[in-house]
């Protein structure tokens, strides 16, 4: 396990001074926004539809794009757009464009009736998804390439800043939406939802303006590394041709990142490390994926939720990620997971108790709080554990494969959440208490790998 030379307080939290962390944060609220929009907004709006549990529940298979961007990472990674990569650079050239596909889908819903074209809204929710998944990837990229790669604890401190972001961006996205929607609703307009999404609208082109202060890093150094193992890939073949030429692109681009993984680590420990980061979550996310669903049948209000669950929980998520961020730097970033997956098990059985009293505004306070809690600190921990895992000759390719496999066990699996709760009889008290047995595999698995894991943490 790697030791952590240990710092002062003031000193560990200086790091999150440093400028390049307001980017981040910027970064991470890009990446947050869209899953409010294809999450609890989608779900809220199907459900006052008049839509059941369950096909809300799998309505959220469109989140199983994000386990499979890995696979055009390479693309993204290698692909220069015209116009927009010269103009404002290739990563965030590929954000400005996956942002103007959501703008797009927007307007969509906002001229959709769902109980009428079903079909229709979760084909444009799939959009959606595949537009942030692939932003995702440079979003990442562009992250991870703000710090240096020998700086161990700006990494650890950009990856509770990103998170605070992405938390930033789903909980204020998330208070826009209750809050205008409920507001709608009682001024009278029977398309409210569809007005909403109008309005949240005009936070994507706001964040694309925020976007232009963020600069990328010189990208030489990783073109030439590309080519260096094309041309490697290349001396394989005895004539060189557009077939040979093919060859050795998708050879460097998607073989070559999966084979520095599997070589780095080992065989075996890369392979319980893909089946951590697949399991991880998955409590998690069944809570989660079900969670307003459980809010509004047990009595709450929208703006019950909007205050509770988005408001009052941004600014838990974001203190105690922050904090999250200090304990990963000063005691090591395993520690930090072992931690998480108790933390996360623990709270998920304060909503039991939540599902078996009575309605209260204080229980519900208290069961959001310490979900926020544990959600931030596993989360901060989490994407430290990846980005210190990459290669920086490929970072875009690697950290899409390692997120995009974590994203798969929280959305392919929780996908039958709904259904879960249907088969319970609506017993949502049991329901949670499995959503907190479901950490307990992973962390077997992280503890068999703990003193065989490779990371650059310094």
């Amino acid at each position: 396990m790697i030791e952590i030379k240990k710092q002062s307080l003031s000193e560990t939290f200086s790091i999150y001074f440093d400028s390049r962390m307001l980017k981040i944060l910027l970064l991470g609220a890009i990446s947050g926004f869209p899953w409010v929009l294809i999450g609890s907004s989608l779900s809220l709006w199907l459900k006052e539809d008049g839509l059941s549990r369950s096909t809300i529940g799998w309505a959220g298979l469109i989140f199983g794009v994000y386990a499979f961007n890995y696979l055009w990472a390479p693309l993204i990674d290698r692909i220069q757009l015209p116009f927009l990569t010269k103009r404002i650079g290739h990563r965030r050239g590929w954000i400005v464009l996956m942002q103007l596909l959501i703008l797009i889908c927007l307007f969509l819903w906002s001229i959709i009736n769902p109980t009428e074209n079903l079909a229709l809204v979760i084909s444009v929710g799939l959009l959606i998804a595949i537009a942030s998944a692939t932003q995702d990837i440079t979003v990442d990229a562009l992250r991870i390439e703000q710090i240096g790669e020998n700086e161990g604890k700006s990494m650890a401190a950009g990856a509770a800043m990103a998170v605070v972001g992405w938390w930033t961006g789903y909980k204020l996205g998330g208070v826009i939406s209750l809050f205008s929607a409920e507001y709608l609703q009682n001024f009278g307009f029977e398309n409210y939802w569809q007005l909403t999404f109008l309005i949240l609208g005009v936070l994507v082109i706001l964040m694309n303006i925020g976007l232009m202060f963020v600069k990328e890093s010189d990208s030489t150094d990783r073109e030439n590394k590309q080519k260096e193992n094309d041309k490697l890939i290349s001396n394989n073949f005895k004539s060189k041709n557009l077939i040979t030429d093919f060859f050795t692109w998708i050879g460097g681009t998607i073989s070559g990142p999966i084979i520095s993984f599997f070589k780095k680590n080992g065989f075996s420990i890369a392979l319980g490390i893909l089946g951590f980061v697949f399991l991880f979550k998955v409590g998690e996310a069944f809570l989660g994926r079900m969670s307003i669903i459980f809010y509004k049948e047990i009595g709450f209000s929208k703006t019950d939720i909007a205050i509770y669950s988005k408001t009052l929980g941004w600014v838990t998520t974001v203190i105690f990620t922050l904090l999250g961020g200090l304990f990963v730097i000063r005691s090591g970033v395993l520690k930090a997971m072992f931690l998480a997956g108790i933390i996360m098990a623990s709270t998920n059985l304060l909503f039991s108790v939540l599902a078996w009293s009575d309605k209260s505004e204080l229980l519900f306070a208290i069961a959001v709080i310490f979900d926020d809690i544990a959600a931030a600190f596993a989360t901060v921990a989490f994407v430290a554990f990846i980005s210190l895992l990459v290669d920086r000759s490929y970072t875009a390719t690697q950290y899409a494969l390692l997120a995009s496999i974590g994203t798969a066990g929280r959305t392919t699996l929780a996908s039958s959440s709904g259904a879960l709760v249907d088969w319970l009889n609506g017993d949502w008290g049991t329901f949670f208490i499995l959503t907190a047995i479901m950490v307990i595999p992973s962390l077997i698995l992280l503890w068999f790998m703990r003193n065989k894991l490779k990371l650059s943490e310094k």
